[in-house]
């Protein structure tokens, strides 16, 4: 590891001695011409070479080892016009060219296909992009979400109505890391977890790695989740405001001199509604707000180097009384910052350093007849993160980082104003990769790759190897497949109904972290000019699964280890997703089969059996098929529609079977109860399907700016889904009410841009 690293340090702060050649290069960054965003995965190609590449998370690419000459250079995105320019190259001469990519209208002209190279689209195995206008768009529950639309992925389901968790490929939502501008975010999520932190109006991009990922992420088992805000206009000051009426966002953005700059806030208007509700329900909230924050700052210091600083800051705070004399309190919320410097070192390398701050706090509390009970919850994670690109020939990409942190995890409790636990934790991590990106011919692509991690908490080193494939025995088929080892050291305690009581745990002496290995095979097609086919089937093992027991009734006095219990699990599936990219009607159709198992000691065995062996089980969120179709239709210049349909196989849980009662038990008078339950979620409520469509009309705001009303429907025909049932044991036989999902709910919006 040393070695590794001292290699890693001598690459990044010392130039890197290039040996002397003929041939020239082009490099530069690819921006959107109206508002001087960077574009994340452009294809750029020269046509008579069949060479190319895609911008990199800052929007940089470099083309090198080109003979001198004249050339077609061509760069496509989806949703903007094709750049088509010629350029003229002398021998060893470095052109720097930013190219400006023009955004297309809904009738777009077919593209003229004739480079494999501009056909290199961001499909590689196991990920996904899900554009902000498509955010925007899909008929949303309050307010257009960037987990909601990710949900209708295939891989990725809903737990239900009320959650935004991402279960992803038989994980549960701690195995997914969520970055925000490359800063950890430990609780994405307002409103109990009904939707997201992250505001529509601040996202750029959003890219979801469901599987099988690089060596450059790591920290989770299962996936990864990447939103990059937007860097701010860099031509015009621009906003939009958008009316709600559960919650409402405006955004400001523009230029400076050497620069720009965004804002954007949301916040909830539930208090009118609450008002109302409040004269005649008595456990309406007495306080129900969350609002977000977005900012970012950009400095172009000189053509090759740009700094940006980002911050985050949103909160929820609830009161909520449940009894006469008995009241719930919650608060929670996240703040990050990151500071970032992007350096272009030569025309073959290019670096950057990253500063993060990330703080989660929760902060529950109960008063029961004037006596309060509270806690207190936080997450400090600070780190540095160094990333280096290096394009060793025009058919070798090596790439290496180095991150390193500080996890600082606080935990205490409070009865009747007196401290009744306290518990910190800390401790450092180091993870640092290397990887290459190796073509051999224009066929094939093998990307191979290894991560190193410390963590100091236990003192665990841990190797994870990387591997992908990818061949095209066409031109319009691809065939790809992928390994990787991964390890994750902290896990969740969550609480589906109220995610402002999640509790992170750690690793630690006798707590090994989980650990599991990834097998993805998939086939990427363009059956038709302007549809994609992929198909893709997964298979992952989870060891060393650590979450704390329920056996355990009183955990003072008890070790850290002996608060635990140990596990593993599986999930294997298939995927299917059919997408229509051009044209007045666009939109996708997904389908998963999955099957996800876990095991504990002591649950589902037998008479016989060992207490200590269990058997596997699902867990809640397992859910054998799901499928969405999402549709989108431009009718007109000024109207459009969108609708959404989602089935799911009915969710597992464990069913009572029965009550017996005690009477005149020689340890006491009272009666005494004895329940029955069946196996752990053996049982399944009943599938669960919806449709929601919206429709929305352009327009304008008294020549002051570009307006859209959104009319939303959501469960257009009220299927009342059952979210879980509840049974009253005190009558005989028990009897068991169905707890319902949403029913129908209209919406209006209206947005102005300015």
């Amino acid at each position: 590891m040393n070695r590794f690293l001292l290699l890693f340090i001598i690459l990044l702060f010392t130039q890197t001695a290039l040996f002397a050649q003929s041939n020239g290069s082009i490099n530069g960054y690819i921006t959107d011409s109206q508002t001087g965003e960077t574009l994340i995965a452009a294809n750029i190609a020269l046509l008579e070479t069949n060479r190319g590449t895609s911008s990199n998370t800052s929007g940089y690419y470099s083309i090198t080892n080109i003979e001198p000459g004249t050339y077609t250079l061509i760069a496509t995105f989806i949703g903007y016009q094709r750049f088509e320019r010629e350029i003229s190259l002398s021998e060893g001469e470095n052109l720097r060219l930013n190219i400006e990519l023009v955004p297309e209208g809904i009738q777009l002209q077919e593209l003229v296909v004739e480079s494999t190279a501009e056909r290199e689209e961001q499909r590689n195995i196991g990920r996904a992009q899900v554009s902000t206008e498509l955010i925007k768009e899909v008929p949303s529950i309050i307010e257009p979400d960037v987990f909601r639309s990710v949900q209708l992925l295939p891989g990725v389901k809903a737990a239900s109505d009320f959650s935004s968790g991402l279960y992803i490929r038989g994980g549960g939502p701690d195995q997914t890391l969520i970055l925000l501008d490359e800063t950890t975010v430990y609780n994405p999520s307002h409103f109990f977890g009904f939707f997201s932190t992250f505001n529509p109006d601040a996202v750029k991009d959003v890219r979801l790695y469901k599987g099988g990922y690089p060596a450059e992420y790591g920290g989770r088992l299962g996936s990864v989740l990447t939103v990059f805000n937007k860097d701010g206009n860099r031509n015009e000051t621009t906003g939009t405001v958008s009316l709600g009426l559960l919650a409402s966002r405006a955004s400001v953005e523009g230029p400076y001199s050497r620069g720009s700059w965004m804002l954007a806030v949301r916040r909830s208007t539930l208090e009118p509604v609450l008002a109302v509700l409040r004269q005649s329900v008595d456990t309406v909230p007495d306080k129900f707000y969350f609002y977000d924050i977005n900012g970012k700052i950009n400095f172009d210091a000189t053509d090759d180097d740009r700094f940006s600083l980002a911050l985050y800051s949103g909160n929820d705070s609830v009161s909520l009384p449940f009894q006469e004399d008995a009241q719930i309190r919650l608060n929670y919320g996240n703040q990050t910052i990151s500071g970032k410097w992007r350096r272009i070192l030569s025309d073959r390398l290019f670096g950057s350093a990253t500063v993060t701050g990330s703080r989660y706090f929760n902060q529950p509390g109960f008063e029961i007849g004037g006596t309060p009970f509270e806690s207190d919850n936080k997450i400090y994670d600070f780190s540095l993160k160094s990333d280096l690109e290096y394009l060793i020939n025009d058919r070798n990409t090596l790439s290496a980082g180095i991150w390193s942190g500080i996890l600082t995890l606080k935990y205490a409790d409070r009865f009747d104003n007196q401290s009744t636990f306290t518990n910190r934790i800390q401790s450092t991590y180091l993870s640092a990769y290397l990887q290459n990106e190796w073509r051999p011919s224009d066929r094939w692509k093998i990307n191979g790759g290894i991560r190193l991690n410390s963590f100091s908490e236990g003192n665990f080193h841990r190797l994870e190897p990387r591997f992908s494939i990818e061949h095209r025995p066409f031109s319009n088929l691809r065939i790809q497949t992928a390994y990787g080892r991964y390890y994750q050291y902290l896990t969740l305690i969550t609480n589906e109904a109220f995610s402002g009581f999640d509790i992170w745990l750690t690793s630690d002496d006798g707590v090994p972290p989980s650990f599991g290995d990834q097998f993805v095979l998939g086939f990427k097609t363009i059956p038709f000019d302007g549809y994609g086919f992929d198909v893709e089937f997964y298979f992952r093992t989870m060891r060393d699964l650590f979450e704390l027991d329920p056996f355990v009734s009183d955990a003072a006095g008890l070790d850290y280890t002996d608060l635990f219990r140990f596990g593993e699990g599986y999930a294997y599936g298939i995927e299917l997703f059919l997408e229509k990219q051009r044209g007045r009607f666009t939109g996708f159709m997904g389908y998963t089969f999955g099957i996800t198992q876990r095991k504990f000691p002591g649950f589902n065995t037998e008479i016989l059996d060992n207490p200590e062996r269990g058997r596997f089980y699902p867990p809640k969120y397992d859910r054998k098929h799901d499928a969405n179709i999402v549709a989108t239709y431009q009718i007109s210049d000024r109207w459009s529609f969108s609708t959404v349909f989602n089935f799911a196989s009915g969710q597992p849980y464990t069913e009572p079977l029965g009550r017996t009662q005690l009477n005149g038990v020689p340890w006491g008078s009272a009666e005494r109860d004895i329940f029955t339950v069946g196996k752990v979620n053996a049982s399944r409520l009943p599938s669960y399907h919806r449709l929601d469509f919206s429709f929305s009309r352009e327009g304008r705001f008294f020549n002051l700016g570009d307006a859209e009303w959104q009319f939303q429907v959501i469960n257009a025909y009220s299927r009342r889904n059952i979210w879980f049932y509840n049974y009253d044991f005190d009558e005989n036989p028990v009897e068991r009410q169905d707890v319902q999902l949403l029913p129908i709910i209209p919406s209006i919006s209206y947005t102005v841009n300015f």
